[in-house]
């Protein structure tokens, strides 16, 4: 089973028309620009499947191997040994498979939590736990599915004079970006890393990076990316000041028309606290810290919540990744 090139990954992904984004060549290639080394495979038999995998590499000559939202296909048992030699050789200390599957979903060759040769791990890079928006039927019914709230801020700041724009501005993104991370203290990425998202995804209508504006002063922006029949919302920002005039509700809304208008029939909020919703529900009025503050705007949107099965640890050197997972905290990053 040899190593294939990105050409030759997009010919097989062409067969499978809703694979995640994570799992396509662009986004490989876009983590091989900031640091990670891809290789991909691809099984023929006993019926086709692949996987592209990320490493990236760690002090003393090692690394860790990571697979986001795949492997592509079935019968995955087929691609493990294949899979252990390349990341023995590169001498990964485990290999995190986090799978694109929801709980619940069925799986051949699983039993129990985790598949044979794996455990269950206790670290996600991507984010467990998202709501996502049904968008079947028309504006009307997508609109009526989200909460009253949410649909009356998106019409007040339509009123109040925002206009939401497609635009290439880059440099503005990141500011905003900056901005907004510095104000609810999360990470953000370079200015380099979001013009190279849109570098490779924009010009194969896979994103759009969108602009809010108030008489011509930009107010949030946002990037929605798409594969397939879905959408995702990785990378939103917004500005401190007009924010009366709501216009976060204003650019998910015209991401959502924006995902629609190509053929999705789902658009993936991407990230909420891990938590049920009954818990989720009674605790948003009074949380902000994490990922609660966002919840209490994306649940507003209508979505489902889910949570994706996995993460599955291979484990390769005992010690190392012990070590490894005491010291590397909760989450890697997934952008």
């Amino acid at each position: 089973m040899p190593e294939v090139s990105a050409s030759e990954w997009d010919k097989f992904l062409s067969s499978y028309k809703d694979v995640h984004i994570l799992q396509t060549s662009n986004w490989g290639e876009l983590k091989k620009a900031f640091g990670w080394q891809v290789v991909r495979f691809v099984c023929t038999a006993p019926s086709q499947c692949g996987a592209q995998i990320l490493f990236r590499r760690l002090p003393f000559g090692i690394s860790l191997a990571y697979i986001p939202k795949g492997p592509v296909g079935k019968e995955w048992s087929a691609l493990w040994s294949e899979i252990d030699s390349v990341c023995l050789q590169r001498k990964a200390i485990f290999l995190k498979v986090e799978p694109d599957l929801w709980d619940g979903q069925a799986l051949d060759n699983v039993q129990g939590d985790a598949p044979a040769g794996f455990q269950v791990g206790v670290q996600t890079i991507q984010p467990p736990r998202t709501l996502v928006v049904n968008l079947d039927g028309d504006e009307a019914q997508v609109m009526a599915r989200m909460k009253q709230k949410t649909r009356y801020n998106i019409r007040l700041s339509h009123k109040k004079g925002v206009v939401v724009r497609p635009s290439a501005d880059l440099q503005l993104f990141s500011t905003l970006m900056r901005i907004t991370a510095e104000r609810d203290r999360f990470g953000a990425h370079s200015q380099a890393y979001y013009e190279k998202v849109y570098d490779l995804f924009h010009p194969r209508g896979e994103c759009e990076l969108l602009l809010a504006e108030y008489e011509g002063e930009p107010l949030g922006a946002l990037m929605v990316l798409a594969s397939g029949k879905r959408a995702w919302y990785f990378y939103g920002a917004s500005a401190n000041s007009h924010r009366e005039r709501m216009p976060s509700y204003l650019l998910q809304w015209e991401a959502i028309r924006w995902a629609r208008a190509r053929g999705c029939l789902e658009y993936d909020l991407w990230g909420v606290p891990d938590a049920t919703e009954e818990v989720l529900e009674a605790n948003f009025m009074a949380r902000s810290d994490g990922l609660w503050g966002v919840y209490r705007f994306k649940r507003g949107f209508g979505g489902q919540l889910r949570r994706s099965i996995g993460p599955w640890d291979r484990v390769y050197s005992p010690v190392m990744y012990n070590l490894y997972s005491r010291v590397a905290g909760a989450r890697v990053g997934f952008g």
